[in-house]
């Protein structure tokens, strides 16, 4: 990848790491570091501990067992080179990459069903897939284009890092830039490139992240409810049920979630909105925006932009980074300003 692409440039795991993370495997499961410690009372040792587990696990695949099904493009250098060379024989990677630094704003009115009289107007500022870490230009950018925004409220659903596996920390430092531009109230979930261990640097930069949880919003005596899952995509580690417990049977709530997949089981459980990512609008695409991939269990629908299913409305954010390459075709990246309605 680009010489300056901090996610993509990380060196493969030495044969020590790999037996040391398979070493741990064996000794009857992830250990929690004492800096999760408060986390593991907030959501739970077992959450917790199967969440390092899972990623432990998907560590050693990706050194050991490159063909299985934890197989991301993403990780293997030679995916990336191929995409690079097809763009530069095209003709298009120069505007490809230009793409990726063109940062578009969107606007779109979220209906949301029952929504207390108070909320009505909300602006809630929705970024997603951040990748903070994969090219140091595309981070100036998002910053960039946040600057000087008018919201009352902003959330993040998912994928600060470029890489699925690996240090963590590029991912904080490219975060915290884009963060020095955001105000007000903050909330996030993880998705599937996020390691559980990012949280409290997260929370550390003031971003609230619900891991199957809930936050109430209060305005002029009213509640409007705010849940976030934990990445459904990949480590499934995501509990809607847990997520809605403290939320009345008559409250109006929506949903983070990192991916689109799970609209049915958001609708059926009684949300009234949903926000998510994931799909990247398939990053590089047909004329047209035509995705040709979204890597996501969903209709192509679901992929981008504004949705709805039975009772639930739903925005999948095409995302403000990009994934593998720096490069988008016939997608921009966005960030995404929500004014929130009655239906």
């Amino acid at each position: 990848m680009h010489a300056r692409n901090t996610g993509s440039d990380l060196p493969p795991a030495s044969g020590d790491e790999t037996r040391r993370v398979a070493d741990r495997r064996t000794q009857g499961g992830a250990e929690v570091p004492p800096e999760l410690q408060s986390l593991a009372r907030r959501i739970g040792h077992t959450h917790l501990r199967q969440r390092l587990g899972l990623e432990e696990d998907h560590e050693v695949f990706c050194f050991s067992r490159p063909g299985a099904h934890f197989f991301y493009p993403e990780n293997w250098y030679s995916v990336h080179g191929f995409i690079r060379t097809a763009l530069r024989l095209a003709g298009l990677y120069e505007r490809a990459q230009r793409n990726s630094r063109t940062i578009r704003l969107t606007h779109h009115r979220l209906t949301v069903p029952g929504l207390p009289p108070p909320f009505e107007g909300l602006r809630l500022l929705h970024l997603s897939d951040l990748h903070a870490d994969m090219d140091p230009r595309i981070t100036a950018a998002i910053a960039a284009r946040v600057r000087g925004l008018d919201y009352d409220l902003c959330v993040v659903t998912g994928d600060y890092r470029a890489r699925t596996y690996g240090p963590c920390q590029a991912a904080l430092d490219g975060l915290a830039e884009i963060r020095g531009q955001l105000n007000g109230p903050l909330y996030a979930v993880l998705g599937n490139h996020d390691s559980i261990r990012l949280v409290p640097g997260l929370e550390a930069l003031g971003l609230r992240v619900l891991l199957n949880e809930s936050a109430a919003l209060e305005r002029d005596g009213a509640v409007l409810y705010l849940a976030g899952i934990d990445d459904a995509h990949y480590y499934q580690v995501h509990n809607i049920q847990q997520a809605a417990a403290r939320i009345p049977a008559d409250g109006v709530a929506l949903l983070l979630s990192h991916t689109p997949e799970v609209y049915r089981h958001a609708a059926h459980a009684g949300f009234a909105a949903m926000l998510c990512g994931h799909t990247h609008g398939g990053q590089i695409c047909l004329p047209g925006g035509r995705a040709l991939t979204w890597d996501a269990r969903c209709p192509r629908r679901f992929a981008a932009g504004g949705w709805s299913y039975g009772g639930m409305t739903g925005y999948t954010s095409v995302g403000c980074g990009s994934s593998v390459v720096n490069a988008r075709l016939n997608c921009l990246p966005e960030v995404t300003l929500h004014q929130l309605c009655r239906a």
